[in-house]
């Protein structure tokens, strides 16, 4: 359970913060960047549930269920596992959480047609933030996988996997919540040659 009595503790002054391990870590480490980059992606799905009012229903109870996983994925990242024995039990992104997510992403993309070409984001509001929410999880994936590279900063598989699902799932939803592709803004390669 979280407790929070005070929001600002002056810990973080001299440009370090604390992982759940406790150790202190500059706040431009890459891991602190992943799991920001992770809580940005939340923040923007946020913003999506907004545009999207009562228009989706499902499509929102699916965004819920991201915004959860990705303070998951955060914890998991905040306590990378070193093989230590901690006095509590970390939490860790499951397969589970990665499987429900590629059925949704089936269970939308089954009522769209097949792409004939590649999308610009746009049409309604809420597929446009959906966009910028897909295009924020592929920051935070490509700074995950930097911080995989090193054999020094462990990531889990399933963090891992989720993030990257996480913005096919977007691309998907975003298609889904175009009138199921109908609003869809086309490419058109050299349109203004």
């Amino acid at each position: 359970m979280v407790v929070l009595n005070r929001i600002y503790t002056k810990t973080g002054d001299a440009g370090t913060t604390a992982l759940g391990t406790g150790e202190r870590v500059s706040k431009t480490s890459l891991r602190i960047a992943a799991y920001g980059t992770v809580d940005e992606t939340n923040s923007t799905i946020g913003m999506v549930r907004v545009h999207l009012g009562d228009s989706e229903p499902r499509v929102d109870a699916m965004l819920v269920r991201i915004q959860n996983d990705l303070f998951d994925l955060g914890a998991d990242l905040c306590v990378p596992d070193r093989g230590q024995k901690l006095p509590y039990e970390p939490l860790r992104m499951s397969e589970a959480q990665v499987s429900r997510l590629e059925s949704e992403i089936d269970e939308m993309n089954a009522e769209l047609q097949p792409l004939r070409s590649f999308i610009l984001p746009g049409g309604k509001p809420a597929a446009a933030a959906l966009h910028v929410s897909r295009t924020v999880s592929r920051r935070a994936e490509r700074c995950m996988v930097e911080l995989a590279a090193d054999p020094n900063e462990p990531v889990s598989a399933a963090g891992l996997k989720y993030i990257n699902r996480l913005s096919d799932f977007l691309f998907v939803a975003a298609r889904y919540v175009n009138d199921r592709g109908r609003s869809d803004v086309l490419w058109v390669p050299g349109q203004n040659r």
